[in-house]
């Protein structure tokens, strides 16, 4: 078996590479601050060869952590934590409206010959604890050692069970420019900072890619303490395009570069998306953590030896 992992009840389930002895990633569920809205979150997270591709706590926004899914903007309440963006007056520290997910159980925690499984149930709420949604998420990891990399599968399925709709929205959606961020949500290490991102049609180094549409965008970062570089590939699954009563809202790409390290396929980037009571929003996401500095090719070539 490739891979193995170490489940510590109540804190965080651990992911091994055997053949490398490489703790890939933690999955933590153990909450922690309030203020920065509880959640699960990856972190570390590292390529085969050990190298750390995430973040965790930076002074600059302590609400960052790895890999977590959230959500910036709910129905005037902020799930991803920190202060929170209203339009004319920016950034407030407003408490009362940081809300939470909060795990609930594991249907499943396994160590298959064909990888690893984390199958966990989620409820969602607003800063006065009531329920607004219940989610299902489904992690799945598989590794590619000759790639020199391993892959994440992230699905979420969040049902409202409000009486009312919920609004999933951004600081874009509340007036801010070019900060569409929420979703699932990626911080790159320090070192990260001044990467290269591309996608299939265009790259950082001549252009800005804040708000593009592309199947998939991919994040190449050079190390501090050792040699080398690492790729991050982010793949949103075709279906991701939500159509629901309220319309049709494609994905668009959150990324930056500058001054730190950061990608999230946003589903609420320029307009809100409106869930209706009941409703499900399902998502799935694919990340490629690879050791080295892959280009263009290498990832089209990657992806197609790995189709949906």
């Amino acid at each position: 078996m490739t891979l193995s992992l170490t489940h510590v009840h109540g804190d965080r389930i651990t992911v091994a590479h055997q053949a490398t002895g490489t703790e890939l990633f933690a999955y933590v569920y153990r909450p922690e601050a309030p203020w920065e809205a509880p959640k699960p979150y990856l972190h570390p997270i590292r390529t085969l060869g050990g190298a750390l591709v995430t973040d965790y706590r930076p002074n600059d926004h302590r609400w960052h952590k790895g890999l977590q899914l959230t959500a910036s903007h709910l129905s005037g309440q902020n799930l991803w934590g920190g202060n929170t963006y209203v339009h004319g007056e920016g950034y407030l520290a407003l408490p009362e409206r940081i809300g939470s997910m909060d795990h609930v159980g594991f249907d499943e925690v396994s160590a298959r010959p064909d990888g690893v499984v984390i199958a966990e149930r989620l409820t969602w709420h607003p800063y006065d604890g009531s329920l607004w949604a219940e989610e299902e998420r489904r992690i799945e990891v598989r590794a590619d050692a000759e790639a020199g990399s391993w892959s994440l599968t992230w699905s979420s399925a969040v049902t409202n069970r409000r009486s009312e709709p919920l609004r999933f929205g951004s600081p874009t959606t509340t007036g801010r420019p070019a900060a569409g961020y929420t979703g699932l949500f990626w911080r790159g290490p320090r070192a990260f900072r001044d990467g290269h991102a591309f996608t299939a049609d265009a790259d950082s180094a001549e252009r800005d890619l804040m708000g593009d549409q592309a199947p998939w965008l991919a994040y190449c970062g050079e190390h501090d303490g050792r040699d080398g570089h690492a790729t991050v590939v982010f793949e949103h699954a075709p279906g991701n395009d939500h159509t629901g009563a309220k319309g049709t809202h494609p994905a668009h790409w959150f990324v930056r570069t500058d001054p730190f390290a950061a990608v999230a396929p946003s589903f609420a980037f320029h307009e809100e998306l409106v869930l209706d009571p009941g409703e499900e929003l399902a998502r799935r996401y694919r990340v490629h953590v690879a050791d080295g500095a892959w280009d263009r090719a290498a990832v089209t070539a990657h992806l197609e030896r790995h189709p949906w």
